[in-house]
């Protein structure tokens, strides 16, 4: 194999990688800021997890929406990469 050829798939491989750490990051990052705005609630890894198994009515009804809202905020910046 050509020494270019395989310089430019290391180059993939090391952009894949970095866009990988990176999504990591921000997953952590996004993960940690809804912790510190809802320290009384358990979290899940996966959020949409969290949404899901979520039972209405399980709280006041201002908290709810609250809760809701920021846990879909959270989902939002973890699609948008921010």
């Amino acid at each position: 194999m050509p020494e270019r050829l395989r310089d430019l798939r290391r180059r993939r491989a090391e952009r894949a990688t970095a866009a990988r750490l990176a999504r990591l990051d921000l997953a952590g990052l996004v993960q940690s800021d809804l912790a510190a705005e809802l320290p009384d609630e358990d979290v899940r890894e996966d959020l949409d997890d969290s949404l899901d198994l979520y039972e209405p009515g399980s709280k006041p009804r201002c908290e709810e929406v609250e809760y809701i809202a920021l846990v879909r905020e959270a989902i939002d910046r973890m699609e948008r990469g921010r």
